[in-house]
């Protein structure tokens, strides 16, 4: 990677000053001039919007109407440093792209109130880089260092919004009078700017209603979300092909191809993935994926390609490393797979949200208390949570633009909710026998097993996004011993 130079005066006319211990000492005068012209007119015309132009302009009403006469703040947030002066890959906040489908970094929406109207929304965004003070040559975010990002009129036709220089915004901001609420955690200058003007508890009052508006999908995200598992459903086939390379390198490899996958067909993955081997299948979050891939093993995969547009998939499936199950094996994934069809088959409109995860909670005690690991009745371990010793987690969540989605949603309107058509939420049930613990036979010590889908809640039942993967037992050995021909 090329040594970037710092930026002093990103704004001024006068040139910007080169880092400490760069190669170049100084920019002569007639570099300068010579950097200042003759460029191409790169401007971009006759654009069209963005595809969900029309779903962010109607989501922004919706929060106009709930928050009338008051200024609302969204800021997308900064580039955080990894190291010296290399950066974090940026992801925009979910928030903020939900409203607007821009992913720039810097940006923020301020919604300004319009009497009776509601408000006037205006994007603030970093302008293309300045020409007369070498800022694009320059400044190591210059678009010779980074790329060319989109002038404001070339941003206002993507998004169907007005669009100014987000450098204003901070001073405007620290004059503005009236109620102001902002979207916390984000952008730490917005947020000074805002300090005397702002609550935690009213900010926490935005962020929970944009939250709890993601609950339900519109039609465009549905179908983004679709993509999402499609491409997720090749990625897991990549793997599969390539389990012999694995097996002669390690979980890295299963990793490495997964990404592939998620960055040709989409944006990046959605999570880190979780490429847990043997053992590791019991550690509910194996993200460091470096341990060994062994034939007779099971390997639990849990991963989810993000798209261009941000909408992650979430898929976990269990499979045997050499394309057959062990007979104990077997009948571990049975009892989790017979626990994911009762937990799917309760998600339906006007049920509780709860309702898949105490279905798929009672199917896997039972297993329990038949395989003399718990005693029972049932009813007593399920009142006492001791099924939880080897189910360990919740059987589902929200997903959307977050792998867990609307997480701050109100208690109310999520987990003791009903589920509406248009919500998207995750069956995940597992079985987990840690490598030491000595309450059950060694012989399931070390075996992990989970089964997680994403399901649309629809008008009269559900639809299973990723039925593209096989789930039961048996149709997992088939579809695996066809992908290794």
């Amino acid at each position: 990677m090329t040594e970037q130079p710092a930026p002093e005066n990103p704004e001024g006319d006068e040139p910007i000053k080169q880092r400490k211990n760069g190669l170049y000492p100084a920019v002569s005068d007639e570099l300068a001039d010579n950097m200042k012209s003759g460029w191409a007119d790169t401007e971009l015309r006759d654009l069209q919007p963005i595809p969900q132009a029309a779903e962010t302009a109607r989501r922004r009403a919706e929060l106009s109407a709930r928050f009338p006469g008051e200024r609302l703040v969204v800021p997308a947030g900064n580039l955080r440093t990894r190291s010296n002066d290399t950066e974090y890959a940026f992801r925009a906040s979910t928030e903020y792209v939900y409203l607007t489908g821009d992913q720039t970094e810097d940006g923020v929406l301020v919604l300004e109130p319009a009497g009776a109207e509601g408000h006037e929304a205006t994007v603030y965004l970093l302008p293309r880089s300045n020409r007369e003070n070498g800022e694009f040559w320059l400044d190591g975010q210059g678009e010779l260092w980074v790329g060319r990002r989109h002038s404001l009129g070339e941003a206002e036709q993507l998004l169907g919004v007005p669009a100014r220089d987000v450098r204003e915004l901070a001073d405007a901001l620290r004059e503005a009078t009236g109620p102001v609420r902002v979207v916390r955690g984000h952008d730490a200058g917005i947020e000074s700017a805002l300090t005397d003007k702002v609550t935690a508890e009213r900010d926490e009052e935005l962020r929970v209603f944009i939250s709890e508006q993601r609950l339900v999908k519109d039609a465009f995200e549905l179908g983004e979300l679709q993509k999402a598992v499609d491409s997720t459903v090749r990625g897991f086939e990549d793997v599969v092909k390539v389990l012999d390379k694995a097996e002669a390198t390690s979980e890295r490899y299963i990793e490495g191809t997964f990404f592939l996958r998620a960055r040709v067909e989409g944006n990046d993955i959605g999570y880190g993935s979780i490429c847990a081997a043997g053992p590791h299948a019991t550690t509910l979050h194996w993200v460091r994926n470096d341990g060994p891939v062994r034939s007779g093993e099971l390997l639990l995969l849990d991963a989810g390609v993000e798209t261009h547009t941000l909408y992650t998939a979430d898929v976990t499936r269990t499979l045997p490393v050499n394309g057959t199950y062990t007979e104990l094996q077997r009948k571990i994934y049975d009892a989790v797979y017979e626990a994911q069809e009762a937990g799917i088959a309760a998600v339906r409109p006007g049920a509780k949200y709860r309702d898949f995860h105490d279905a798929a909670q009672r199917v896997l005690a039972e297993r329990l208390v038949e395989w003399g690991l718990v005693e029972g009745p049932v009813e007593r371990v399920l009142e006492l949570g001791l099924q939880r010793r080897w189910t360990l987690h919740g059987t589902g969540h929200m997903l959307g633009l977050d792998v867990h989605d609307c997480a701050v949603a109100r208690t109310e309107t999520y987990v003791d909710g009903v589920l509406e058509p248009g919500m998207v939420l995750t069956v995940e049930p597992g079985l987990y026998f840690q490598a030491d613990d000595l309450t059950v036979p060694e012989e399931y010590r070390g075996i992990g097993v989970r089964i997680e889908d994403d399901i649309l809640v629809t008008e009269d039942g559900n639809r299973n996004l990723s039925a593209g993967l096989p789930r039961a037992s048996a149709d997992v050995e088939a579809w695996m011993a066809a992908l290794k021909g």
